[in-house]
């Protein structure tokens, strides 16, 4: 069992890295919208990976990338994370949830 100061410090950081993400997918289309350099799909995708929660509430937010097909990957990451989370709770190691 992990303790529960290392299980918040996961969690912190768990979403500092959506709120990045989100605030990846907010610059970029402030970017489209004033035709600006924008950032790469690929890195994009790479960052929705490891923050799908972020990636997928600006993307519906902003309107961002929606209709995008390789995009559609973006609910398959939020699903591969919530499947993660529940197994970690559902053999104990999240304690709290």
């Amino acid at each position: 069992m992990l303790s529960v100061f290392f299980v918040l410090i996961v969690f912190v950081c768990y979403t500092l890295v959506n709120s990045i993400v989100f605030l990846m997918y907010a610059y970029d289309k402030h970017t489209a919208s004033t035709d600006r350099w924008r950032l790469s799909e690929r890195l994009l995708i790479a960052a929705a990976l490891c923050g799908p929660f972020g990636a997928y509430a600006a993307m519906h937010l902003f309107r961002h990338k929606t209709r995008k097909r390789k995009f559609y990957l973006v609910p398959v990451f939020l699903i591969i994370h919530i499947s993660g989370i529940a197994y970690l709770s559902a053999v104990q190691v999240l304690p709290f949830i």
